[in-house]
């Protein structure tokens, strides 16, 4: 190859380089700038008037501390949960562990507002379960969901999944050695897992809580269901109230409250590095995983507690919903005369709004998904081969939408979008397109992640190759790269496509007539009393996620381990 041939290729990898940069500043640093200069200057002026305003109001401190209760409580039960099933899964021989997996993995890939609403239908006076058991509590008696235990409830079971998915994989990569250093030397395997296990699982483990923090901070389905009938504010549907109720004339004002909560999550984020920094977690011993501990006597009793809590936190739920879906209005017991269809009927072809939800978040997913698998190819080929104290940072900021609530987000979309773009005179606000600008925000870690394991299972041989024979980059991603890859890519997109799907926090804020996706349709129906049809709509959901789930078994063997979440 000669060296201007050389010179020319070097030259169109740096073009696509900054290309990759520039996107990366457009979804994730410019949201986030835009929402911080609309808190301290308020109309292009800089002004402290708005935050002294929302600083001083009782409400906003009543929802602060109502988020910290709910998020804090949601947090530590998760981790209870989620701590004690991993410790199960990983370290003992439980027989059935994939079909376990997948059952606990689900409520986490089931929307956050499909899992309030299956709860509220097994829970209150009204259950069409509960009547047809025999074991509804008598009218009139107020559903314990509406609270802030209830709240805490939810989030718990919700983000369990996610303390036992960080600690299962720091689990996994444990050294046989020390344990069977620790049993040879008379410790019991109690005694083993409280003083080397857990303590070398500190580094997973505070992942798990921070991640749990963050996202049930940002959570908005769960408190909208639970909280809002019951006047229990939290800062996410205190941003939804003010934002539906007064319009774009308050946007300083939720750019403040939306700032707030960014100010919440990042400490949280950066509380965990400090715990992190003060011992040195390393091990330095790179041997197979240790061996499962043999339960013996107690594998039978263990394996139905685990089913057991499968069968109240995922099949009760779903249960319920399934039955609220069946019968013709809200409160009627569910037999074999009141069992109907016509709920499944009226959204599916009666109703124009769930339609074009369906539509909406179909196109918008896969939409969505597509574009993000494009993206990533590319940025983590430079992710991972090409690493640099740069690069670093542009990772981290691919990962800042997703860390952050996605209310911030959707606050942060409004005020770049409000006004038409520059130049070309065009408005995404109160359009389809300001919404999966967001998702593809949001949602770009999710797709990125699986990319770059696959990228790290790679041997670069017929990549260099292809290279020395003087093949630009673009056709070395075709032709070479996105082929051993691609089973990861795919994953990754049909991750995207199962969060984005069912996603209520973002559309809440930005869908318009028109424009609605699944979530804002459900959400309207339960808000409106139409809980049987949201009931329908939801069980539809909670089919296709299923689906997608189920398909991926198919293709798992092709994939780097713990790409999969709900794959053992």
């Amino acid at each position: 190859m000669s060296g201007s041939a050389a010179k020319a290729m070097r030259g169109g990898d740096l073009t696509l380089l900054w290309g990759l940069v520039v996107l990366v500043a457009i979804l994730s640093i410019l949201p986030l700038a835009r929402l911080v200069i609309e808190g301290i200057a308020p109309g292009g002026a800089v002004s402290s008037g708005v935050i002294g305003s929302v600083l001083s109001d009782p409400t906003t401190w009543t929802a602060v501390r109502n988020s910290l209760v709910t998020t804090l409580g949601g947090t530590v039960l998760a981790v209870v949960i989620g701590s004690i099933v991993a410790c199960f899964v990983a370290l003992t021989d439980m027989r059935a562990r994939n079909a376990f997996v997948f059952c606990f993995v689900l409520p986490l890939m089931i929307a956050p507002q499909v899992t309030a609403l299956a709860w509220l239908q097994v829970t209150g006076p009204s259950s069409a379960l509960l009547k047809m058991l025999g074991l509804a509590p008598p009218l009139g008696t107020r559903n314990p969901l509406y609270s802030a235990e209830g709240i805490i409830l939810l989030l718990g079971i919700q983000y369990a999944p996610l303390v036992f998915l960080t600690l299962r994989a720091g689990l996994r990569a444990l050294p046989k050695e020390l344990i069977e250093a620790g049993l040879a030397a008379g410790a019991g395997k109690l005694t083993v897992l409280r003083t080397i296990i857990l303590p070398l699982m500190t580094p997973p483990l505070v992942a798990g809580i921070a991640l749990c923090f963050v996202s049930s901070l940002g959570n908005f389905g769960i408190p909208a269901f639970l909280g809002i009938p019951a006047n229990y504010l939290v800062l996410p549907t205190l941003i939804y109230q003010r934002l539906a109720g007064l319009g774009p004339g308050v946007l300083s004002e939720v750019a403040v409250l939306s700032t707030l909560i960014g100010v919440i999550a990042m400490a949280g984020i950066i509380l965990q590095d400090v715990m992190l920094r003060r011992r040195d977690f390393r091990i330095t011993t790179t041997s197979t995983a240790a061996r499962p501990f043999e339960l013996r006597g107690w594998r039978l009793p263990s394996e139905i507690l685990l089913w057991g809590l499968v069968l109240l936190i995922l099949v009760v739920p779903l249960a319920g919903l399934l039955a609220t879906s069946l019968v013709p209005s809200y409160g009627v017991p569910l037999n074999a005369a009141t069992a109907t269809f016509e709920n499944y009927d009226y959204v599916m072809f009666d109703h124009a709004g769930s339609r074009r939800a369906f539509a909406n978040s179909f196109g918008l997913s896969a939409a969505a998904a597509l574009v993000i698998v494009v993206v990533s190819v590319p940025l983590a080929y430079f992710l991972v081969w090409r690493r640099s104290r740069m690069l670093r940072l542009l990772n981290l900021a691919a990962e800042l939408p997703y860390a952050l609530p996605g209310v911030v987000l959707a606050i942060a979309a409004i005020l770049i979008f409000l006004k038409p773009l520059p130049v070309l005179g065009i408005s995404l606000y109160n359009t389809i397109w300001i919404i999966f600008f967001c998702y593809v925000a949001r949602f770009l870690v999710l797709g990125l992640r699986p990319v770059a394991s696959g990228y790290h299972q790679l041997d670069r041989t017929l990549e260099e190759a292809a290279q020395v024979a003087g093949a630009g980059l673009i056709r070395r991603l075709v032709t070479i790269i996105l082929p051993l890859v691609a089973p990861a890519a795919t994953a990754g997109a049909l991750l995207v496509f199962l969060t984005a799907f069912n996603e209520l926090t973002v559309s809440a804020l930005l869908w318009s007539s028109g424009n609605e996706t699944l979530g804002v349709v459900v959400f309207s129906f339960e808000q409106g009393g139409d809980s049987t049809y949201a009931a329908a709509l939801a069980v539809l959901t909670v089919i296709v996620t299923l689906a997608l789930m189920l398909s991926t078994l198919l293709f798992a063997r092709k994939l780097p381990q713990g790409v999969l979440p709900w794959r053992d």
